[in-house]
């Protein structure tokens, strides 16, 4: 079933997913139908055998082994059936939801099957064992795999597709509430699908309720035990990091071990730990994520594992036999590989402290998926309700029925290729947020999916602090079969405080919607809206490469700087720029007063190594400290921010004196620069032009302005060997430096500054948006 978890979409593209998720459906109905139709093809022999003189079932067992099974399937055939018909011929209000209104009308069905299938399961098996006819009649049965992406039949034993009515009826829930998702507020079809999830909802909790325990578990609040939620998470409780199970329950956490049967035999679990959810404290935090050579060296081996699997398709066709045997070998490999970097790579960490039961410490390799799993265990935390001591047995044996997980989420499991996800460079400028109810520190979390060859997560800085955070940054993944980006907003927290998720979203990555040319959208996250760009270029990937420590920043050329980090001025100039004008614009003296020199050298040694940590220090340091650190990277620029060749050319304007004409040749002048100097001394000089309009506090007219950056922003050219230059005296050089960025600074119509390389303005945010 294809899940949609988006909130806000378009009309527009709401429908479009709805048609495909009504598709998805559909195909897993008709894939639903062949098992049924496989674990019934028996039944009239064994109806037949029953009444001769040597039954293999008596009429009893057969009775108990198909019990509701017939019914089970002319019900989804019906369904099916109906469902086919309409998306023959569908239109844009095409309308289906009487038909799942109908189908979960019927779900009692599958309550006198599951409350008959421990009978059946024994029944099956005691046979299997008793009577070779009945062992070879429940071997033989062929049925399509059981794997979502795999189309080819196999064989599998008679209790196997016993199991899938009550692997099948678990989720129901969750595809109406797919359908939900993806149906606008006005369709026709809102009311009826409603309808039908809140008695899908009602039928699986009595399930659950019934299957705990033999007995009637109630909770207070004459609530009782049922799941919530599972999936499989990194459990590093003893110091060692292992694949666990975990069972969300209304009342408690149940962290299991799955074991996998022998052939012919049910699956289990066994029992880890548990907390009750009563008091339970909760704790996450990012963990640092230094290069890991094991974890690298893991990632080179599945892109090379993928690229001979590649290879041996090719071949297929010339040595048939030996291809499937070799492709599956390298498959196993490859989700080996696969499961030991799922085991081993997660960085974030969720903390459960229980007074009464200790503390467990889980392991996530996604912020999006901890914040899932936090908040679902938050809201139950909150409710107050006080456990019953569970008997632990009977409620892991349970799990094999009540699971909604089934297996770890491998991408290396599935056999085919999808065609609609992406390979290649994927880019995603982040620009600006609004909607925060409170000011904070904003940076943003992305995640791509797809192969985990290469690197898969990446984040922002940290905004200043305030209502409507901006960062203009952009980050780039190298993707290989990606279909969705994850999008968390986190608010920094400062001193003791911890960071705290503000919100999230994930986005469909769709190929025929993204290019190669920047494409603006709105994501909307809840009350905050996020404003973003998207880019993509498709190529072969090439293998991954190992993360490095931040790129250098000071002392190197400003069009290095603005490639390296996406953008047109420099992390460092806006992060200063905002924090000046967040508390130093009342400051007597700014960047007049020098900070202290070591402090200001300890924040340029933090930008060398982590943005986000140099961003921190910002925040806390003396804002003259703040200022100095501008005032330091402008002047260890290699070449000065107004290159050296229009020196002479800005001297000779200061010559003319009608001042209008004077300032548009400057500005003239000042189009010739590279995009990044260009912006970034735009960006600076609107800056400035703010400081001085509060110089009746902080004392910075613009000539004081002007003499302190003039001689850091405007240099003359230096003669090289064999090279002529035309000699400045240094008294006159000063003069020039100060009198053209006092003249600058004097225009009131500059043009506006470009932080990002892609447009920026909010023109057409409307038109581009996809409510997300």
């Amino acid at each position: 079933w294809m899940c949609v978890n988006q909130t806000f979409c378009s009309p527009e593209e709401m429908l479009q997913r709805r048609l495909v998720v009504l598709r998805g459906i559909l195909r897993s109905e008709e894939v639903y139908l062949r098992q049924l139709d496989a674990l019934l093809t028996p039944m009239k022999a064994l109806w037949a055998s029953a009444g001769t003189s040597q039954p293999v079932l008596s009429s009893q067992e057969v009775q108990t082994v198909f019990y509701q099974v017939p019914e089970i399937r002319d019900m989804h055939q019906s369904f099916s059936s109906g469902l086919k018909a309409r998306l023959s011929g569908w239109d844009r209000t095409g309308i289906v939801g009487d038909l799942f209104l109908k189908m979960v009308n019927q779900l009692g069905l599958y309550g006198g099957f599951i409350g008959n299938y421990k009978e059946a399961v024994e029944v099956v098996r005691r046979c299997s064992q008793a009577d070779v006819r009945f062992r070879t009649l429940a071997e033989v049965a062929r049925a399509p795999s059981m794997m979502p992406n795999d189309s080819s039949e196999g064989k599998y034993t008679f209790e196997a597709l016993l199991y899938q009515p009550l692997d099948r009826v678990t989720k129901t829930t969750l595809v109406l509430r797919d359908v939900l998702k993806a149906t606008p507020d006005e369709h026709g079809d809102r009311v009826p699908l409603q309808e039908a999830l809140r008695l899908s909802r009602s039928f699986l909790a009595g399930v659950n309720e019934s299957s705990l325990s033999r007995r009637e578990v109630t909770l207070s609040h004459a609530m009782t035990r049922r799941l919530v939620r599972d999936g499989f998470v990194v459990d590093a409780s003893e110091g060692e990091r292992s694949l666990r199970h975990l069972f969300l329950f209304t009342d408690l956490l149940l962290c299991t071990r799955f074991k996998h049967a022998a052939r012919g035999k049910q699956d289990h679990y066994r029992f880890c730990w548990y907390l009750p959810l009563a008091r339970l404290k909760l704790r996450w935090a990012a963990e640092p994520h230094p290069p890991d050579l094991r974890l690298h060296a893991i990632r080179s081996k599945m892109y090379l594992l993928r690229q001979q699997e590649a290879e041996r398709k090719l071949r297929m066709s010339r040595v048939q036999k030996a291809s499937r045997i070799l492709a599956a070998r390298g498959r196993k490999k490859l989700e080996q590989m696969e499961l030991m970097l799922l085991t081993h790579s997660p960085r974030y960490r969720l903390e459960l402290h229980s007074s009464t039961a200790g503390t467990h410490l889980l392991l996530f390799s996604s912020l999006y998926d901890l914040e899932e799993w936090r908040a679902a265990i938050h809201q139950l935390t909150t409710d107050g309700i006080e456990t019953v001591p569970p008997d632990l047995l009977t409620l892991t044996g349970s799990c094999v029925k009540l699971r909604m997980t089934q297996q770890p989420p491998l991408r290396s499991a599935g056999a085919a290729e999808d065609e609609d996800a992406l390979c290649g460079t994927l880019g995603v400028a982040v620009h600006a947020a609004r909607g925060l109810q409170q000011p904070a520190c904003v940076y943003v979390c992305l995640e791509v999916d797809g192969y985990a060859s290469h690197h898969q997560q990446a984040q922002t800085h940290s905004s200043v602090l305030g209502l409507n955070p901006h960062w203009d940054q952009e980050l780039c993944f190298q993707v290989d079969g990606a279909q969705s980006l994850k999008v968390v907003c986190v608010s920094q927290g400062e001193g003791q405080q911890d960071d705290a998720v503000l919100a999230k979203t994930w986005v469909q990555l769709d190929p025929k919607t993204i290019d190669e040319g920047w494409r603006r959208q709105t994501l909307s996250l809840g009350q905050v809206k996020l404003a973003v760009s998207l880019r993509f270029r498709p190529h072969l990937v090439g293998p991954p490469t190992l993360a490095s420590q931040e790129q250098p920043v000071f002392g190197v050329p400003l069009e290095a700087v603005a490639r390296q980090e996406g953008g047109l001025v420099p992390h460092v100039v806006r992060c200063c720029v905002e924090e000046v004008e967040r508390r130093g614009m009342d400051e007597v003296g700014i960047y007049r007063v020098s900070g202290a020199a070591q402090d200001i050298g300890t924040l340029k040694a933090t930008f060398h190594t982590s943005l986000r940590e140099a961003v921190a220090g910002l925040r806390s340091a003396e804002v003259n400290v703040v200022s100095g650190l501008l005032k330091l990277y402008f002047r260890e620029l290699p070449e000065p921010l107004v290159p050296t060749r229009l020196f002479h050319s800005l001297a000779q304007m200061l010559d003319i004196q009608e001042v209008e004409t004077r300032l548009g040749s400057m500005v003239t002048i000042l189009q010739s620069c590279p995009e990044p100097n260009r912006n970034t001394f735009l960006y600076l000089l609107h800056h400035l032009q703010r400081v001085s309009e509060k110089q009746a506090t902080n004392k910075m007219s613009l000539m004081n302005l002007a003499t302190v950056f003039g001689p850091s922003l405007l240099r003359p050219p230096v003669a090289g060997p064999g090279q002529d230059a035309v000699p400045v005296d240094i008294s006159q050089e000063v003069v020039v430096q100060v009198q053209v960025i006092f003249w600058f600074l004097q225009c009131r119509h500059l043009p506006e500054a470009r932080t990002s390389l892609q447009p920026d303005s909010d023109e057409d945010e409307d038109e581009e948006s996809t409510y997300l």
